[in-house]
């Protein structure tokens, strides 16, 4: 899956990843290669970037909220703000 961070000011991130877990709103929620498409409002928290499948390879940023759009195999995370971990 192709993942994108995205902020006012610069581009976070960007690369091929297995999957990323965001904070929504409502709560932790993970997005895997071939997700469904959908839109989501983030809420403050912590973004983390899986590298791969085990997991032991991830990077983490801490957003202040925003929004993720997943279409066709990519992920769109849109920040107010955000710091790498």
């Amino acid at each position: 899956m192709n993942l994108e961070i995205l902020t006012p000011e610069k581009k976070l991130f960007s690369d091929i990843v297995y999957g990323v877990q965001l904070p929504g709103v409502n709560g932790l929620f993970e997005v895997l290669e071939k997700h469904a498409p959908m839109v989501s409002a983030l809420g403050k928290g912590t973004v983390k970037v899986l590298a791969d499948k085990s997991g032991s390879n991830t990077t983490s940023f801490q957003i202040t909220g925003g929004f993720v759009e997943v279409l066709n195999n990519r992920a769109t995370v849109l920040v107010e703000g955000a710091t790498e971990l």
